[in-house]
């Protein structure tokens, strides 16, 4: 499982630089970003878990 997590949250994070409006950019950022954490947990790589959760909290904070 977690090797096909680790790609679809490629995907969606790279797919959030098409995003032409900046609040849909943000929260395409904090799925894949949320992708990234739940592939960390499940993969034991705290400094993925680490790095995304700030992403997360960034992508957050921006948009609301």
């Amino acid at each position: 499982m977690p090797e096909w997590l680790g790609w679809g949250a490629t995907a969606v994070f790279t797919a959030s630089y098409f995003c032409k409006d900046a609040g849909w950019l943000r929260r395409v950022q904090m799925v894949g970003a949320l992708m990234w954490v739940v592939y960390g947990l499940a993969s034991h790589a705290r400094p993925v878990v680490a790095a995304n959760l700030l992403v997360l909290a960034a992508a957050a904070i921006s948009t609301w």
